[in-house]
């Protein structure tokens, strides 16, 4: 059947009823979506395609279709020849205190990376990476090509958003899903990711695929099969891809919020973060330098903790941010202090009008931390939004004190609470805080590594 020949009610009975859609169906069905040429199927139709599609679910082949066709959908950015091999990127799925982009897109970079990072803002109880760098005053996260390629020859990397022309599929289909309850589907999970990592032209993705407590995906199981899902149909898009699960049940690091997690990237970028967090960064960065045949794994890990200690990936990222719209002396003060206190970056950022300390009520050693909780109290304080027109306060946050498998004492503070508003908390927030800790009184083992598992691409 020739594609001037399909009708969008024929393509939905198709997959309603279970059969697979061929890559021309799909790519037909995919530009009617964002009216390429002027034809624009009706909205109502899209809904059902998608409903079907979250329902009858679609092969390994469709997936791999569907997302070259999204990524078909608008620019595809073009790089030098000379960097080729050497253009890399990592996802994340979402997690809480997830500030990894920050401290590896510049580690990256410091290694002889070209990183062009295009990021998004928070998801549901999931902090934003764009979200995080606009709390660093004059932060321009909208750059052209133009300006990337100049931020790649100059820096090594760049961190963006999408652009208008970038994936216009992945916007449409994002927005009905959104309300027609169909965002809960892999294939379509995957195309929205993918799709847009493969229109930045890269060489080499790594994903950072998240599961647990406070994670979308709540089990291994179900992080490994989306896992393999991205990974599969990357490697289908030509992209060198692997994935590594992640334990998300408590935050990474030890800030939730917006310019918390800068002050506590900054920290880890002079050489002084926490060790959870360092780990994540030196894993996700040596299976990408291995990925691009540049040096063996256990190399590559120490070749970023060396960048990311000796103060090569602190320069990168004075470099980014000045080459982002930041004013050369805000870059260089922010840079510049050394923070044995995370506090100590208020002398720069915004800092918010209260603080308030919740203490710990028994002796004994934290069993775990309720990260999705503690997410959902942030974002309630204004560190995330509710609806896309919501205004983020960067300011707001939490700051904990205490690890998973920490010794603690009655008295202790265990996190602390950057608000704005009233000056005290209400007594139902300081409950649920409270309700997110757990302690034993039996020693309990310190998590050794967040990594689970990587996940290759299937041969």
């Amino acid at each position: 059947m020739s594609s001037s020949s399909f009708r969008m009610p024929d393509i939905i009975r198709k997959k309603r009823d279970g059969y697979e859609l061929s890559s021309d169906e799909i790519k037909w069905f995919i530009d009617r979506a964002v009216g390429k040429n002027g034809e624009r199927c009706d909205d109502s139709q899209l809904g059902a395609l998608l409903m079907a599609i979250v329902c009858k679910g679609m092969s390994p082949s469709e997936t791999v279709s569907m997302t070259s066709a999204m990524t078909k959908s608008g620019d595809i950015l073009d790089w030098p020849d000379s960097w080729r091999g050497k253009l890399v990127d990592k996802h994340s799925t979402g997690g809480v205190g997830d500030k990894i982009s920050l401290v590896l897109a510049p580690a990256l970079a410091a290694c002889g990376m070209k990183v062009p990072m295009i990021s998004g803002r928070g998801l549901a109880h999931t902090g934003g990476t764009l979200d995080k760098m606009e709390s660093i005053p004059g932060y321009n996260i909208y750059l052209d090509h133009e300006q990337m390629t100049k931020a790649l020859e100059t820096v090594g990397c760049c961190i963006v958003g999408q652009t208008q022309n970038l994936v216009p599929a992945d916007r449409k289909l994002y927005k009905t899903r959104d309300i027609t309850a169909t965002i809960e589907s892999f294939p379509l999970i995957v195309g929205s990711i993918i799709s847009k990592k493969a229109a930045e032209n890269i060489d080499a993705l790594i994903l950072d695929v998240k599961c647990g407590k406070a994670a979308f995906m709540k089990t291994t199981e179900e992080g490994r099969d989306l896992a393999k899902a991205l990974v599969n149909a990357s490697a289908g898009q030509g992209i060198k891809t692997m994935a590594l699960l992640t334990n998300m049940d408590c935050p990474i690091g030890n800030t939730i919020g917006n310019a918390l997690e800068v002050a506590e990237t900054l920290q880890c970028l002079h050489g002084h973060g926490p060790a959870d967090l360092v780990d994540i960064v030196c894993n996700l960065g040596g299976y990408l330098l291995e990925l691009t045949e540049t040096m063996r794994l256990e190399t590559g890990r120490e070749v970023i903790r060396t960048a990311i200690n000796d103060g090569t990936a602190l320069n990168t990222f004075r470099r980014m941010l000045i080459e982002q719209g930041v004013e050369e002396a805000v870059a260089t003060s922010l840079c510049d202090i050394d923070m044995e206190d995370i506090d100590d970056v208020w002398a720069c950022l915004v800092k918010a009008a209260n603080e308030t300390d919740v203490k710990i009520e028994k002796n004994g050693y934290v069993a775990a931390i309720d990260g999705y909780q503690l997410a959902i109290i942030s974002h309630s304080l204004g560190a995330g939004r509710a609806n896309e027109s919501d205004k983020i306060d960067h300011a707001v946050g939490i700051r904990l004190f205490v690890k998973h498998g920490s010794k603690v004492n009655k008295g202790d503070v265990w996190l602390r609470v950057y608000h704005s508003g009233e000056q005290y908390l209400p007594t139902s927030t300081i409950e649920a805080i409270k309700n997110s800790l757990t302690i034993r009184d039996t020693e309990v083992q310190p998590m050794a590594t967040r990594v689970i598992e990587p996940v290759f691409a299937d041969n």
